[in-house]
Formats: structure tokens, C-alpha cells, sequence
């Protein structure tokens, strides 16, 4: 059994919704990275690196995807913008969005997607004091992988990068929106399973 097939075993969201299938799978993991670039766009502009609904929109589809979806869709996109598809916010792309001091995040993306698939794999998500820890750990993910880049960014520029610099440009920003993208979505998935299952009675 390959490590995609015993994934699958473990229904989420879209299992639910969608007859699983090789057509299917890779539809939903484009239409994950779709996602992602759209809510890319939407964003409260700061520099060095902008609010955007792009985590918000990785813990969603890695949730509602699974694992190996979930983290085929981030991949995915990261590798549709370095290529050249305008995917990153503010219609962002090419290899030069490497150098940009918020690429660190996108990577982040990829396991942050992998952990909260995981999770819902193990039915975390319709259930809503798991989903909200299992969110919240998800959402933290990409800073694990920012921050650093961040700061590499910053010292490559001249710019000041000790730990406070770093988080005052990286962090601090993001946590008012970051409880909220969190709650958002620890709220709609398990709304979403309430609802597939009154839809079934």
C-alpha cells in the first residue's frame, strides 16, 4: 500500500464530497493552489511582508484535501510562481519572488498544509476543541520557516535582523489577523461536516 492509497483510507472533507479517483485527485489539488492564489490577493499591504489571506487559505485546503493533497497543492503553487505564474500576492511570480522577504512563508506553507491534513486524517477537524489546537499549531508552522528567511532578507539588505527587528517586521503584525484566520477556520470545518451530515439525513 503506498503512502498516498493508506492517506486516503482516512476520509476528510473532500472524500466526502468528491468520488475519490486520479481525475478527482489532481482537480482538487489545482483547484487547492487556485485557492490559495486568490486569497493571496487579498491582503493589507506592509512591508517587509504583507498581511494576506494565503494561511488562511493552507490551513483550508490542507484540511479539507488531507495529507498528501494538501501538501501536492502547496507544493504546487510554490512551484507554479517560481515558474512564472502570477500566484503570489500582488500577482507576484518568477525566480525572483525567491529573494523576497516573505518567501520563507510560502514554503512554510507546504508542511503547515501536511501537519493540518494529518490531522483531519485523524478526524481533528470536525470536531471543534481539536480543530481549534490543531489550526492553531498549523498556522504557527510557516513562521518556523519565515522568520529565518526573513531575517537572511533583512541582513542581505543592510537592514537590521536581531530577534526584535525580526519579529517586529515578521510577527508582531500578524497576530490580531492570525487569531482570526485561525478562528475562521476552526469554525468551518466542523460547520461544514454539521452541515454534510444534515444534508444526509
Amino acid at each position: 500500500m503506498t503512502i498516498a492509497s493508506a492517506s486516503l483510507n482516512r476520509p476528510v472533507l473532500a472524500d466526502a464530497l468528491v468520488r475519490r479517483g486520479a481525475v478527482a485527485n489532481t482537480l482538487l489539488v489545482v483547484a487547492g493552489t487556485v485557492f490559495t492564489a486568490l486569497l493571496a490577493q487579498v491582503q493589507i499591504p506592509l512591508w517587509p511582508v504583507p498581511i494576506t489571506g494565503q494561511t488562511l487559505a493552507v490551513v483550508l485546503v490542507g484540511a479539507t484535501l488531507g495529507t498528501w493533497r494538501g501538501t501536492a497543492s502547496m507544493a504546487l503553487y510554490l512551484l507554479a510562481g517560481v515558474l512564472g505564474a502570477p500566484v503570489f500576492t500582488g500577482w507576484a511570480h518568477g525566480l525572483g519572488s525567491g529573494v523576497l522577504p516573505s518567501f520563507g512563508f510560502v514554503i512554510g506553507f507546504i508542511p503547515a498544509a501536511a501537519l493540518v491534513g494529518w490531522l483531519s486524517e485523524r478526524r481533528c477537524d470536525p470536531r471543534p476543541l481539536l480543530s481549534i489546537a490543531g489550526f492553531g499549531l498549523a498556522s504557527a508552522v510557516p513562521f518556523l520557516f519565515g522568520l529565518p528567511w526573513l531575517g537572511a532578507t533583512l541582513a542581505h539588505y543592510g537592514l537590521p535582523h536581531d530577534l526584535t527587528a525580526v519579529l517586529n517586521a515578521g510577527f508582531t503584525p500578524f497576530i490580531i489577523g492570525g487569531i482570526v484566520k485561525w478562528a475562521i477556520a476552526a469554525a468551518a470545518l466542523p460547520l461544514a461536516w454539521k452541515a454534510l451530515g444534515a444534508l444526509r439525513k
